[in-house]
């Protein structure tokens, strides 16, 4: 009976040590597109608005420098097509280049699409309230001619310009509100929400490292909402209860070898 006994608390610790978490694919990942590292790490040193993320980034120095042109190789994508684009609003464009390329925690809003120079994009992945109504704010006064900037360019000289019969407006013309700025500019990739900084139910586009990432905690939310049944689980339970089965599998033979040596031990 005492080797029965032991030989199956040996199974149950096996087992136990065997349940480990399952690495989440929605969580600490980068996307496949243009710029993107296959797999986010440390970068020594990223340029002034993407620096926040040189712990743990998708993109390159290199890619955190081209961000901060004016025009830049990334897209050949200019920000001055309807004159010079005040400073205050350009920083915005900026952090959200910076959050696309750089941010390994849009995981939950990654799209497949099927494009030439991208197979994934993010779509409707939530903004807090203060990062959209901040960039229409300073943007509001500055000058465009296209509410989707994501199509319907004239490309004729390589670089975006207005196309044929369209004209510069105030921004506040083309997108009256904060939400129509977020949602419609970059063709849905960001949802406007009432969710606020440090609620846990949005994304900053721009962060102070000093205090840490805020958005881990976001895509780790939204992953789990993601994935979750209509039962609620807790997702470190979920994780370990589907690597249990596995475990179990893997240590039923062990088991089987030290029954009839437990029962030998009984005689």
């Amino acid at each position: 009976a005492v080797g029965m006994a032991v030989g199956l608390a040996l199974l149950v610790l096996l087992a136990a040590s065997a349940v480990v978490p399952v690495k989440d694919p929605l969580l600490n990942v980068c996307m496949d597109a243009k710029h993107h590292k296959s797999q986010p790490g440390p970068e020594g040193k990223l340029h002034d608005q993407c620096s926040p993320w040189k712990d743990n980034a998708c993109c390159t120095a290199n890619t955190s420098s081209e961000a901060h042109r004016d025009q830049s190789n990334l897209y050949n994508f200019n920000w001055n097509h309807c004159g010079v684009m005040a400073p205050k609003c350009k920083r915005h464009f900026i952090q959200d280049t910076c959050l696309y390329e750089c941010s390994p925690n849009l995981g939950p809003w990654i799209d497949q699409v099927d494009s030439s120079w991208r197979r994934e994009r993010i779509l409707h992945v939530p903004l807090c309230k203060e990062d959209c109504e901040e960039w229409w704010r300073d943007c509001k006064d500055s000058l465009t001619c296209k509410e989707n900037w994501h199509q319907g360019w004239n490309w004729a000289t390589g670089t975006n310009r207005c196309p044929w019969g369209s004209m510069c407006r105030p921004f506040s013309k083309i997108f009256p509100r904060p939400k129509d700025l977020c949602e419609k500019i970059w063709s849905h990739s960001y949802k406007y929400t009432l969710e606020q900084r440090g609620s846990g139910r949005c994304i900053q586009m721009w962060f102070d490292p000093a205090h840490g990432n805020p958005n881990v905690a976001v895509a780790r939310h939204y992953a789990w909402k993601k994935r979750s049944s209509p039962t609620r689980v807790a997702p470190e339970s979920a994780q370990a209860r589907r690597a249990l089965p596995w475990a179990v599998l893997v240590l039923l033979p062990l088991a089987l070898e030290l029954l009839p040596a437990a029962a030998g031990g009984c005689g």
